[in-house]
């Protein structure tokens, strides 16, 4: 291309070059003055504080409760065996039912114990008619000894034929009464009221009968009401309850029938109560604990023995405490925290110490005032050091109630 060629294509790629260059700058400079005018309005447009809904401690007086496992068992059993043998006749109750004392059980064949009384009543007739006959010869001696009819030594052997049948009268009566004990044992009787197992033995069958525990096993009865529970305290629990004791801040369980709740399985609160009427008198070496036990109200029948349940022991003596709901306390690593909300509606960690639950509300024995508000609601959305917006827990239900 010649000089003066170049110079015009120079010239024209300048004019063209030069205007849409200024334009691009232009735009540029627009959108930096548009990003800057937008960030106010970003600022303004910041989210509200998160709502949360806060309530102040519940002050009231509360007692501690301790919580062992405890095992049920009945406060009286016992096995059903005749006192007599024989063949049994019938079984006059149901299996697992609900029996009362003197209500009958089994009927053995009783005849051939009807059979010895029999004979026992005829032998008793047989001596009292003896007694009447040495009677008469004793008189009829006495008379004649006065006219020396007959010696003293015969008076003497009739008094003494006299004496020898009262003595088998006493005999023959002693005879009767067993006869008949033994048609009364035929019929096998509830001992006490409770609640009956199976018959083991059915009609038709022999069983042996005896005083001395050898004889067959019928069935068994457990009394329900009142029921024992046993439990076992371990020693620290025993050392703190007798330090309150020689402080007078608790009565002993050994002279004082104190309290007991029982859960059962299952169950998220108590359902039964009783009272302590038992304490071991030493440790057990190999466990440490010492066995208790309770004396529980069984009245709708529902626990048997050798059910398990929780059993809540009185542990202190009243004293006056804050409480907040349970779901109000979290947890940072080891420790245990609430999130209160300050003056300026701020949030802030307090670590607490915790106490028990006493009617669906944890104790706080250190950490928080009276005049605190605790997040019950919307623990998720607080963060520490930010602001919230509060709002008290509603009225009639109780701190919280999830909405």
């Amino acid at each position: 291309m010649s000089g003066p060629d170049r110079n015009e294509h120079f010239v024209k790629t300048h004019d063209f070059v030069l205007p849409r260059l200024c334009a691009i700058a232009g735009l540029l400079a627009a959108t930096f003055a548009l990003t800057g005018c937008g960030q106010p309005a970003s600022q303004a447009a910041a989210p509200p504080p998160p709502p949360v809904t806060v309530a102040q401690p519940v002050k009231r007086t509360v007692t501690d409760w301790d919580e062992f496992t405890g095992r049920f068992d009945a406060i009286e059993e016992v096995q059903v065996r005749p006192r007599v043998g024989g063949f049994v006749n019938s079984v006059e109750f149901q299996d697992g039912a609900i029996v009362h004392q003197g209500d009958l059980l089994y009927v053995i064949d009783p005849r051939p114990f009807e059979a010895v009384a029999e004979q026992a009543d005829g032998q008793l007739s047989d001596a009292r008619a003896k007694v009447e006959l040495a009677k008469r010869e004793l008189d009829r001696g006495l008379n004649l000894v006065q006219t020396s009819a007959v010696s003293e030594q015969v008076v003497d052997q009739r008094r003494q034929a006299l004496q020898a049948a009262h003595a088998a009268v006493s005999q023959a009566e002693g005879a009767l009464k067993a006869a008949r004990l033994n048609i009364e044992f035929t019929h096998v009787t509830a001992p006490l009221t409770g609640r009956v197992s199976r018959h083991l033995v059915s009609p038709g069958n022999l069983v042996q009968g005896s005083d001395t525990g050898t004889s067959t096993l019928l069935t068994s009865i457990v009394a329900l009401d009142p029921i024992y529970v046993y439990f076992d305290m371990d020693e620290a629990t025993f050392i703190k309850y007798s330090k309150l004791w020689f402080e007078g801040r608790r009565p002993s369980s050994r002279d004082t029938a104190n309290p007991v709740q029982v859960t059962l399985a299952g169950e998220t609160k108590p359902s039964h109560e009783g009272t302590i009427n038992f304490l071991d008198n030493r440790l057990d070496v190999s466990t440490g604990t010492l066995r208790s036990r309770a004396e529980i109200k069984n009245t709708d029948l529902s626990i048997l023995p050798g059910q398990f349940g929780r059993v809540r022991l009185i542990g202190s003596a009243p004293y006056e405490a804050l409480l907040i709901p349970d779901v109000a306390v979290a947890t940072d690593q080891s420790r245990k925290i609430v999130f209160v909300v300050k003056p300026d509606d701020t949030v802030e960690a307090r670590p607490v110490v915790l106490g028990p639950l006493d009617e669906g509300l944890r104790v706080i024995r250190e950490g928080l005032k009276a005049e605190d508000r605790v997040i019950v609601n919307g623990i998720q959305r607080a963060r520490v050091g930010a602001k919230v917006a509060p709002s008290p827990a509603p009225a009639g239900g109780k701190p919280g109630d999830k909405s």
